[in-house]
């Protein structure tokens, strides 16, 4: 049976009560129901803050659960604050910060690189940077990815802050050896069919959640890029989204569906968002959190029972877009990619060229056909 383990977690300045779990689409989906929940990638567990009413909810959440729940780190430790550097290590941490918001790097990528750091910086102890050498950053490396049980793009993201650390202070004996990053995944996005994009869509009751979805479907978007949409930048007579500061701060204008238009202009009435294309509150953004939840609920009232993510939508356009005959070129400018490698990938999945190809299975079967002389074709449940 798999097992859910809460656990403490000093995370953020603060302390947290952390989900760890061998990973399991539905356990993750049923985490994410409690809400509020947040992703350490460094740690690779959903977390949510530690306080007396989230301990509640938590209980109340799990205690009628399918899956063991193992509350016994949580019960039994002492939350232990995280150890703090000393104060030329600190200098050193807080440079190395500015010198990643100096080349530009985003809010995330800084908390990100800077989390690893901050643990390697602790797990160095007294050891003088300057006499830092392959053995020390081999030996992180292992200890961290095994027992934090890291992915392989966790582990990529290690390595890429330890080389912008060693970029930042090259006063070591470090070499490329141990700052080989892992290969890449290379997994096969999944993807509806057309009728499956309609039959979510159709099931989808509530108007928001349905303007949601068709937006995030019908222009390609990704989840943020949705939730961070303004009003200004949807141009209804031009039928074209205008995406500011997209993933790799790049703008771009992606096609607003014609037949979106009318639910669009109802969900406008009815709804009257101030700012933002969808919104929570007034004049603030809507959750992602909140999306991924009602799109769950969409997809089983659909009888869609593969994984689905808000990316899925967007995975699901380029493909039929490709399959409807749109090049490559146009289809990696709608998207916002910067390599033409990423948008490739939609070639392995898409139907256009793979239903052309006969299988030898067909071939055979219609040659013995044609040399039986038979009218009737030659049946594989009986001897040929």
């Amino acid at each position: 049976m798999s097992v859910i383990y809460v656990e403490p977690l000093y995370h953020q300045n603060e302390a947290q009560i952390s989900f760890r779990f061998k990973y399991n689409f539905e356990i993750k989906e049923y985490i994410k129901q409690l809400g509020d929940l947040s992703w350490s990638r460094t740690n690779s567990v959903f977390y949510l803050k530690n306080t007396p009413k989230n301990k509640i909810r938590v209980y109340q959440h799990l205690k009628d659960t399918k899956w063991h729940v193992d509350y016994s780190a949580f019960k039994n430790a002492v939350i232990v604050e995280k150890p703090q550097l000393s104060a030329d290590r600190h200098v050193v941490f807080n440079d190395f910060k500015k010198f990643l918001v100096g080349k530009r790097y985003s809010t995330s990528t800084v908390n990100v690189y800077s989390g690893f750091v901050y643990d390697f910086l602790i797990y160095l102890g007294a050891t003088a940077l300057k006499d830092l050498n392959d053995k020390h950053v081999r030996l992180f490396i292992e200890e961290v990815v095994v027992t934090k049980e890291y992915s392989i793009s966790t582990h990529r993201q290690l390595i890429s802050a330890l080389k912008q650390f060693f970029l930042f202070y090259p006063e070591t004996s470090i070499s490329e050896l141990p700052l080989m990053r892992p290969k890449k995944s290379k997994k096969l996005p999944a993807v509806l069919s057309q009728e499956e994009v309609i039959d979510l869509i159709r099931c989808t009751k509530n108007l928001k959640h349905r303007a949601i979805l068709g937006l995030l479907y019908s222009a390609g978007l990704r989840i943020g890029e949705l939730t961070s949409l303004q009003l200004r930048n949807i141009h209804i007579d031009r039928r074209q989204v205008y995406i500011e500061n997209g993933k790799g701060r790049k703008d771009r204008y992606v096609v607003l569906a014609e037949s979106i238009l009318p639910m669009l202009n109802n969900y406008f009435n009815t709804y009257k968002p101030t700012t933002y294309f969808v919104e929570g509150g007034i004049g603030t953004p809507y959750s992602e959190s909140s999306i991924r939840k009602f799109l769950q609920r969409s997809c089983k009232a659909a009888g869609i029972t593969k994984r689905v993510t808000p990316h899925t939508l967007r995975h699901s356009y380029a493909t039929h877009l490709l399959e409807n005959g749109i090049g490559l070129r146009h289809i990696q400018e709608l998207l916002g990619h910067s390599k033409p490698e990423t948008t490739m990938i939609y070639t392995h999945v898409a139907k256009k060229d793979l239903l052309d190809i006969t299988s030898p299975l067909d071939l055979i079967v219609n040659q013995l056909t044609k040399t039986t002389k038979r009218e009737q074709n030659v049946l594989l449940s009986r001897n040929l």
